[in-house]
């Protein structure tokens, strides 16, 4: 061997060495949430979580024009480290080069301010003019079956079990926006898309393990970002389902958390006591209110500790994250009265002052309406909390729609459970806003609840789509779909036709059932109708009290009048209309919207039993 040979090769060792070295040096990083921000918003302050290998051990600087390091946070988890950012109204999008250095390890993170699409004013959210469909993802349509399982997910799909994933994905929704439009629908809701790689059951998305991140048995970020898009050009608004209550237990904070406190500890609150009623109750205990806020869902969903300020910070930031890269239209926050109700109050404050025109739905379930109004903003509560939410859930009607077409008529029963429910309205601020609904991914579809009966579903879908509110209906309803509340699995049953080789495709006129098509057109024709119906999304109302059966009322304003009749009977009867003159006083003649048909006269109308009859009055 030449001196020059191994003079060679030991140039060569020295080289690798160092190179070995210098990569020892290099600070680990693993996460960084959010993975970017934007320029010009009017939250001026932004928390950047990054965590690697005792990254704690770091200094961070930067220098960039309009932006500073205004602190850090380093928990008692090394493997943490918290900026925050402040961010000038003069700053420009671009790349931030903030650089990490501990002795002499040092890495720079390229941290990018994107320009906004539009500004905060320009988002609108869901309205009173909007009927929004819920879609349960994994259920609805197999778009891709390429990702029905990802190298990395822990379940791997099985249609052949009810808690199992079935396949279902972005795409299949996205395949389909033709035939939800064509519905008549102009929003849709979608159940947690985020990651949720749990052992089991990590079908309906409630126990999210990323929250930065869309499942990818479902799509990718991006493909859900081009999924609201495609539905804003077909005219549908998007609104995301979010959990701030709980993760999932597989969440990869919740194995190496930053601080103690991050999560509520089970060992002390173990599982709630799901009495929403507690929060708004003036003479709890605090016993009861720390069981119900801070004890876990279910065994397999944490319960996040929003007192916790870094974690508040970080919850609120990644909802704002996902309205302004999505564009959103809305949020549905689930477990609402579970969390913390002051943190609650200011998330909504924060999000709201970002995006003043957008709207925010909070699942409060509770069949109370001095409990669900509770968490409205301007509410006259005896603590004075104010909640700050613009829409809540209104399950007091939705509990009254699935007694009231299954009873006798009685002093209490059948049709003046929506009559009461709507009379204690005084209690809302805006019950107009109030989502409202038969049925949803929680309870017995609505089919069910009346037994299959066509008529009753029939009434119920016409009193929903006409009474105040912004109308949910559940996937399915629009066929008859049923489903029991106490199987989930079952309830949450796969869309006939979503997958390659179902036997029944009622996605096609040709795929659906005499019986389903019946209910799907009379649905569809009310969808649409109220479509561009102002006064039933904005008009006022007017009722009367039920009487032998029989439920009238009104939706008005100064040009227009719709006279809405239920009979709630066996038997088909003939409505003496003297009763109604002071809202019938200046109409001569109606159209009924369903059948088309031309009334000339007002006075006596001709109703079929067990049916709704909606009149569009003419003068």
């Amino acid at each position: 061997m030449t001196s020059r040979f191994i003079l060679i090769c030991t140039a060569c060792v020295v080289l690798l060495t160092g190179f070995a070295a210098a990569q020892k040096q290099q600070i680990d990083i693993q996460r960084i949430e959010p993975a970017f921000w934007w320029a010009s918003m009017k939250n001026r302050e932004l928390q950047i979580l990054f965590y690697g290998k005792d990254i704690s051990t770091a200094t961070a600087t930067l220098n960039y024009e309009g932006v500073e390091i205004t602190r850090t946070e380093k928990t008692e988890n090394p493997n943490y480290q918290f900026l925050y950012l402040q961010i000038a109204p003069t700053a420009k999008a671009g790349v931030i080069p903030i650089t990490f250095q501990a002795g002499k390890k040092k890495k720079v993170i390229n941290y990018e301010l994107k320009a906004r699409e539009k500004a905060g004013t320009e988002f609108k959210g869901f309205t009173t003019s909007d009927v929004i469909y819920l879609i349960m993802p994994d259920r609805f349509a197999n778009g891709d079956e390429a990702n029905d399982w990802v190298p990395g997910m822990i379940e791997k799909p099985n249609r052949a079990e009810p808690f199992f994933r079935h396949g279902g994905d972005l795409k299949g929704i996205e395949n389909n926006l033709n035939y939800l439009k064509d519905l008549g629908v102009t929003a849709l809701w979608i159940n947690p898309v985020q990651e949720n790689n749990q052992l089991k059951e990590s079908y309906h998305g409630y126990a999210i393990t990323d929250f930065y991140k869309i499942d990818p048995r479902l799509g990718t970020n991006q493909s859900y970002k081009d999924l609201v898009k495609k539905s804003h050009d077909k005219g549908m608004k998007v609104v995301m389902d979010m959990v701030f209550n709980h993760s999932g237990n597989e969440h990869w904070f919740f194995k190496d958390q930053p601080l103690k406190d991050w999560y509520h500890q089970k060992s002390e609150f173990g599982n709630t006591n799901y009495r929403v009623i507690v929060p708004s109750d003036p003479y709890a205990s605090q016993f009861d209110i720390n069981k119900m806020e801070k004890g876990w869902f279910v065994d397999h969903m944490p319960d996040l500790n929003q007192n916790n300020p870094i974690l508040a910070k970080y919850l609120v930031q990644n909802s704002i994250w996902w309205v302004e890269y999505a564009q959103l239209d809305g949020i549905r926050m689930d477990t609402h009265g579970y969390n913390d109700k002051q943190f609650m109050s200011e998330w909504c404050k924060t999000v709201l002052n970002e995006y003043p025109a957008f709207n925010i739905v909070g699942e409060v379930w509770d069949e109370r309406p001095s409990v669900t109004s509770y968490y409205q903003p301007n509410s006259t509560n005896l603590d004075g909390y104010q909640g700050n939410l613009p829409s809540v859930t209104d399950f007091a009607l939705m509990g009254a729609f699935n007694r009231a077409f299954n009873e006798e008529e009685g002093w209490d029963n059948g049709l003046y459970r929506i009559y009461y429910s709507l009379a204690q309205d005084q209690v809302y601020k805006n019950a107009s806003n109030n989502l409202t609904f038969l049925d949803n991914h929680d309870l017995s579809r609505f089919a069910t609840s009346v037994r299959g009966d066509i008529n009753k579903q029939k009434m119920g879908f016409a009193a929903l789509l006409t009474l105040r509110g912004v109308p949910q209906i559940f996937y399915g309803c629009e066929i008859g779909m049923l489903g029991d509340g106490g199987n989930h699995g079952v309830l949450r049953a796969d869309m006939p036709g979503g997958w390659k080789g179902d036997t029944q495709n009622v996605f096609t006129a040709e795929g659906i059932t005499a019986e389903q098509n019946e209910v799907f057109i009379y649905l569809k024709t009310l969808l649409n109708w109220r479509k561009n119906k102002s006064v039933i999304h904005n008009g006022k109302f007017m009722h009367f009290l039920p009487e032998n059966g029989v439920y009238v009322y009104f939706r008005y304003s100064d040009s227009e009048s719709v006279m809405v009749i239920l009979n709630n009977t066996n038997e088909a009867k003939t409505l003496d209309t003297k009763r109604f003159n002071e809202r019938l006083t200046g109409y001569s003649s109606g159209k009924n919207i369903i059948t088309n048909e031309s009334l000339t006269t007002l006075q006596s109308l001709s109703l079929p039993a067990k049916s709704a009859t909606i009149l569009e009055l003419q003068k």
